[in-house]
């Protein structure tokens, strides 16, 4: 059983930076594949960015590459989603979310979830 729990969440200026974390409770946090997704009104929950077990492989949507960047640290069971210059459209709920095995891009293939952290960004 894995916990997930989201923080760092807020309100910025279009152009700003914010920094999400994901606090994870279990003592096989490094064996898990965690991935950012975030959900806007009435749109489908997508897929942000991943980072495989190590820290060392890490995946974006296109929507986000070179402004957002994933990063884990197994001695805190943490996985960080530094945001820089975010946009009125990055405007979201986001979810950290944790799976075993392979990398997968698909809410559906995600066996645990945090609450989420509101994100909104203003122009």
């Amino acid at each position: 059983q894995l916990q997930l729990v989201e923080s760092g969440g807020g309100l910025v200026q279009a152009g700003g930076s914010l920094r999400l974390s994901c606090a994870a409770s279990g003592r096989t946090f490094s064996s898990y594949i965690i991935a950012w997704f975030r959900q806007a009104p009435g749109k489908e929950r997508e897929f942000v960015a991943a980072v495989n077990w190590s820290g060392v492989n890490t995946y974006y949507a296109d929507s986000v590459k070179g402004r957002f960047t994933i990063s884990r640290d197994n001695s805190k069971n943490t996985v960080y989603l530094q945001m820089n210059s975010l946009k009125p459209e990055d405007t979201a709920v986001y979810y950290c979310a944790a799976t075993q095995g392979r990398v997968v891009f698909k809410h559906y293939e995600y066996d645990y979830w945090g609450q989420g952290t509101q994100v909104t960004v203003s122009s």
